[in-house]
C-alpha cells in the first residue's frame, strides 16, 4: 500500500534521496588509506636524545621513518650536544629529522612540538612516550617536589603527547601509541614510590587510550622494561647491577635495542591487532 502524499506529491522526508554528487557536504570526507610500511612515514619519540630515546630514534630511522624528538636539559648533563650527535647519526640515514627542546609537562609547549612536526616533516603517524625521570627516596622522605616532577613528567607529560596528536590520528584514522613503563609498575623496590607509581599510572592511562582510540583504528601500547644497560644504570652501584643480573633468568639486563625492537614491533602492521597491551621485556625478572 502506497504511503501517504499529504497532499503534496512527494515522498516523506526521511525516504528523500539527494541528488547525485550533492551527498559529499553532508558527510565527512573519508581520509586517505595509509600506506603500509615504514618508509615516509613519521614518528615522535619524546626524551629522544639519549639513552634509550636514542636507540628508539635509531630505529625507527634505520627502518626508514622521519624522525621527530624533543629533549630537555639535565643537571651535569650536555642533552644538547647529545641531541646534535643522534640528529647527526639520523641525517646519516637518508631520513629527515626535527629536533628540539620541549618539556613534555607543558602542554602548550607539547602542542607547538607537535604542530611543527605534522608541518616540517609532513605528518605523524607514531608517537613514542619514553620521556621519564626518576628521583628515588624513602616515601617518607619524599619531598612534595620530588612527587611532583615525576608523576607530571612520567604520567601527565604522556598525556600531553597523547591528547596532542590524538585529533590527528583520528583525523587520519590510523596511528601507533607505544609508551614506556617499567617492571617497577608491578615490582617496586625500596625507594621508588613515586616512580613506581607513575610508571602503574601510564599502564592505565595506556588501556584507557586504547579504549577511546580504538574506535579510530589506534594502536596504544606499552612496554614495561627492567633494568637497561644505559647511562643511568652506569650510576647504579655496582651490586644492584649484579643483583638484577642475577634476578634475570636470561642472566642479563637488556641492551637497549632489546627494547627498541620491541617497540617498532608494537608500530608495525604485524601488530596491528594488538591494543590496550603491555609487553614486559625484562629478561624474566618478573619470574622470579
Amino acid at each position: 500500500m502506497p504511503l501517504p502524499s499529504f497532499g503534496f506529491g512527494r515522498r516523506p522526508s526521511w525516504e528523500y534521496e539527494a541528488p547525485e554528487g550533492s551527498g559529499a557536504a553532508l558527510e565527512e570526507p573519508r581520509p586517505q588509506p595509509i600506506a603500509k610500511g615504514w618508509r615516509g612515514k613519521v614518528v615522535i619519540v619524546t626524551g629522544g636524545a639519549t639513552g634509550l630515546g636514542r636507540h628508539i630514534s635509531i630505529e625507527f630511522g634505520r627502518l626508514g621513518c622521519h624522525v621527530a624528538f624533543c629533549f630537555v636539559n639535565l643537571p651535569g648533563r650536555d642533552v644538547t650536544e647529545q641531541a646534535l650527535l643522534t640528529e647527526t647519526a639520523l641525517s646519516g640515514m637518508g631520513v629527515q629529522v626535527y629536533a628540539q627542546r620541549c618539556d613534555v609537562r607543558d602542554r602548550l609547549a607539547v602542542e607547538q612540538f607537535v604542530g611543527e612536526t605534522r608541518q616540517r616533516l609532513g605528518g605523524v603517524h607514531f608517537l613514542i612516550n619514553n620521556a621519564g625521570i626518576a628521583n628515588d627516596g624513602a616515601l617518607w622522605r619524599l619531598s612534595q617536589q620530588a612527587w611532583d616532577e615525576v608523576l607530571e613528567t612520567n604520567v601527565t607529560g604522556a598525556f600531553n603527547c597523547i591528547r596532542a596528536v590524538a585529533p590527528i590520528f583520528r583525523g587520519q584514522h590510523y596511528g601507533k601509541i607505544v609508551s614506556v613503563s617499567a617492571h617497577q609498575a608491578d615490582r617496586p623496590g625500596f625507594g621508588v614510590a613515586n616512580y613506581a607509581a607513575s610508571k602503574a599510572g601510564l599502564l592505565g592511562l595506556t588501556r584507557a587510550a586504547a579504549v577511546e582510540l580504538g574506535p579510530a583504528n589506534v594502536n596504544v601500547n606499552a612496554v614495561a622494561p627492567g633494568f637497561i644497560r644505559t647511562e643511568r644504570m652506569a650510576m647504579l652501584p655496582s651490586e644492584v647491577i649484579e643483583r638484577a643480573q642475577k634476578s634475570s633468568v636470561l642472566g642479563r639486563v637488556a641492551e637497549p635495542d632489546d627494547v627498541a625492537h620491541v617497540i617498532s614491533f608494537l608500530c608495525s602492521d604485524s601488530a596491528r591487532h594488538i591494543t590496550g597491551q603491555t609487553i614486559v621485556v625484562d629478561g624474566g625478572m618478573s619470574l622470579e
